[in-house]
């Protein structure tokens, strides 16, 4: 093969039928090598030319386009520099203004005397913005939404929809005379802002942007302030040291903690610390409804996530009681509260929240006065408080809380269980569970605020327990007492306070009293044997505990109305029946009690013991007009007989029919109780009462 035919040399015909000539490989390679050089000197001009002259020319051009994809007018009206220096791109702009949409408040988005920063260039083509310096001076921004939340004035383009905002991150920052506008009106959020530079004392630290502001959230007015340390060398390591200070809804709330770059708090862990009067009106201002509280003071770790809020290591204390746990607030399509807390000590005064009392006032002036102040009439006990309907329909919640001990003089509580579930306006406390005085009580509450008025439901089961250890604050000695009690109450009302749902309310109480025995001052008070009572009121004590075969404390309630259905009480020596009732509208009560001795005794009233008055005041009548009338019939025996015949008004024949402890220990109803004889009871009433006021 010659020279004129190898394949180095040959080429195809071109279009006149000659061959065309292929270029060497080393030729090629000369033309890549020069392409390559003019690419990179045209780069390196552009380069040199914008370093020199600093872009300035570009100022025309970045209005217009920035005009174009903004949507909105963009002006530049002084300095204007855009080039690399020598990698990162240098920005600077002077008397920028930028126009906001038509249907916004006000009618610039932004205006500054200056912006200048150095900009990470790749950050602007790929993942979040990255600005390693900012400098602003007399910035005034105005970030707000459309009524509708659909639209936002940082939003550019054709104004078809609002992304939400993303703060650039940003390394370090040189802030002077800047000022943020902030408004929401669906919350409603509203926040003005001032941030102002200062120099920190500590050497380490180089410059530090201080913020303070107020605004409105929802109704209620807020104040803060907050420093932002920011170190000079970040990028190499360093730390940017949060402290922020809010005001509102009579608390303050510090939060502080080190950012990893200045506007960089996402998934952050914080510490936050929370102090006030009430915790019930700080959450009150995102819409979350608990009991009032006395003051508080809490500490947490809080890590923000997206749309979530967690709050971990949270300890303190409100009143005189301490709580620990974690919580977790959503904000998505609804917002949810998900607790799970600890107390080792609950204070009695502090629960008083839980049923509508005001817990400040139940320590300074009684339940009488807490009641009182939720809206009641005269003295009464149950609150009239209402419950917030509105607010427990627009939020959702979860908990779970364990109180070891309740501080309390009268009742030992303790080991406190309590689960919650708030769904859409449901919430169900359940179970509620405790141990008083030896013995564990289980309820279940509900309140459904899905139906209107509210539909309230109470169930509390209380297993044996025993009454030396529930009555020990009423004069029951504990040493001598081998008496127990257990028994449920099951309510159903309507209403939208605990004392409009009782007064209401139909259903059943019923505790019964097992075999056992009963040592207390005024145990056999009810039986009125005048010479074992007057024994007991100036020794203080009986010589031997009493007796109980059975017993049996019942009511049927209707339309708010609680009959004696039955009072049934066999002891050795006596039958104790019970007639009357209470109201739960009115909280008046009316009943009578009445002792008939088994045997033969002197100095036995056999007349009824009332107690009157209302919850707030009972009155105990001891010497009731039924004895009253006996007295009198016996002073006219005395004057007309002998001393003698005076005593028999007094006379118990000892005619009191046993109780057959079976249906009484069943917890029947007055129609069901028997005699030992198996015949039917006609001592115990039939489980109606007449209105009482």
């Amino acid at each position: 093969m010659d020279a004129a035919t190898s394949p180095e040399t040959s080429a195809a015909p071109d279009a006149a039928g000659k061959p065309a000539e292929t270029p060497p490989p080393r030729r090629r390679r000369h033309y890549l090598r020069n392409t390559v050089l003019i690419v990179l000197f045209a780069v390196f001009a552009i380069w040199l030319i914008l370093f020199i002259t600093k872009g300035r020319f570009l100022k025309g051009p970045f209005e217009s386009i920035a005009s174009s994809s903004a949507g909105r007018s963009v002006k530049v009206g002084g300095d204007f520099q855009l080039y690399f220096a020598p990698l990162r791109i240098k920005f600077l702009a002077e008397q920028i203004d930028v126009k906001n949409p038509q249907w916004a408040g006000r009618a610039s988005l932004l205006t500054a005397k200056k912006i200048e920063a150095r900009i990470a260039p790749l950050s602007l083509l790929f993942g979040r913005k990255h600005a390693y310096t900012v400098e602003l001076v007399d910035f005034d921004a105005d970030f707000e939404w459309d009524k509708a939340h659909k639209r936002n004035t940082w939003t550019f383009g054709d104004g078809s929809g609002g992304e939400a905002f993303q703060m650039p991150r940003i390394d370090r920052a040189d802030v002077k005379g800047t000022r943020i506008r902030y408004l929401d009106p669906r919350m409603p959020l509203l926040a003005n802002l001032n941030v102002e530079p200062i120099v920190a004392k500590d050497t380490q630290i180089g410059q530090a942007v201080q913020l303070k502001g107020d605004g409105r959230f929802r109704t209620t007015p807020f104040r803060l302030t907050a420093s932002l340390l920011s170190p000079d060398a970040t990028a190499s390591g360093g730390e940017n040291k949060l402290t922020a200070r809010a005001w509102a809804a009579n608390g303050v709330i510090d939060v502080s903690g080190t950012l990893p770059s200045l506007t960089e708090y996402e998934g952050v862990p914080l510490k936050v610390r929370a102090r006030g009067k009430d915790l019930s009106e700080l959450l009150e201002v995102i819409d979350v409804a608990i009991p009032r509280t006395r003051r508080y003071d809490l500490r947490a770790q809080l890590v923000n996530e997206d749309q979530d809020y967690r709050f971990t290591d949270l300890t303190g204390t409100f009143g005189q009681s301490d709580l620990a746990g974690k919580f977790t607030i959503k904000n998505d399509e609804r917002l949810r509260l998900d607790a799970n807390l600890t107390t080792r000590r609950l204070d009695i005064i502090d629960a008083a929240p839980f049923i509508g009392y005001n817990p400040d006032i139940v320590a300074s002036k009684g339940a009488v006065a807490a009641a009182s102040a939720t809206g009641n009439a005269g003295e009464r006990v149950l609150p009239d408080a209402e419950l917030p309907v509105a607010m427990m329909q627009r939020f959702d919640a979860g908990l779970d809380w364990k109180i070891a001990v309740v501080r309390s003089r009268n009742v030992p509580v303790s080991n406190i269980s309590l689960k919650l579930a708030l769904e859409r306006g449901r919430l169900a406390l359940s179970p509620l569970t405790f141990t008083m005085a030896r013995g564990d009580v289980a309820s279940d509450f509900i309140f459904n605020t899905r139906q209107r008025p509210s539909a309230i439901s109470y169930d509390i089961r209380l297993k044996s327990t025993p009454m030396g250890r529930l009555l020990a604050g009423y004069g029951v000695a504990d040493s001598g007492t081998t008496g127990t009690i257990h028994g449920r109450i099951k309510l159903d009302g309507r209403g939208d306070t605990i004392h409009d749902s009782l007064a209401s309310s139909s259903g059943r109480i019923a505790f019964v009293m097992p075999q056992g025995t009963l040592w207390t001052q005024n145990a056999q008070l009810a039986e009125l044997d005048l010479g074992t009572f007057v024994y007991k009121m100036f020794q203080g004590k009986l010589k031997k505990p009493i007796e109980i075969n059975c017993g049996l404390l019942a009511f049927t309630v209707r339309n708010g109305i609680a009959a004696t259905d039955p009072i049934l009480i066999d002891t050795s020596k006596n039958v104790i029946t019970g007639n009357g009732g209470f109201s739960f509208g009115t909280e008046a009560v009316d009943l009578a009690f009445r002792g008939d001795g088994k045997k033969f005794s002197l100095f036995s009233g056999q007349s009824p013991v009332g107690i009157g008055g209302h919850f707030a005041s009972p009155k105990l009548n001891v010497i009731s007009p039924q004895l009253v009338g006996r007295a009198g019939i016996g002073l006219g025996l005395a004057a007309v007989a002998s001393p003698v015949a005076g005593l028999l008004a007094f006379v118990d024949v000892g005619d009191a029919k046993s109780a057959a402890c079976g249906p009484v220990l069943a917890g029947a109803r007055a129609t069901a109780q028997r005699t030992t004889k198996g015949k039917p009871r006609d001592d115990v009433g039939k489980g109606r009462v007449k209105k009482i006021d």
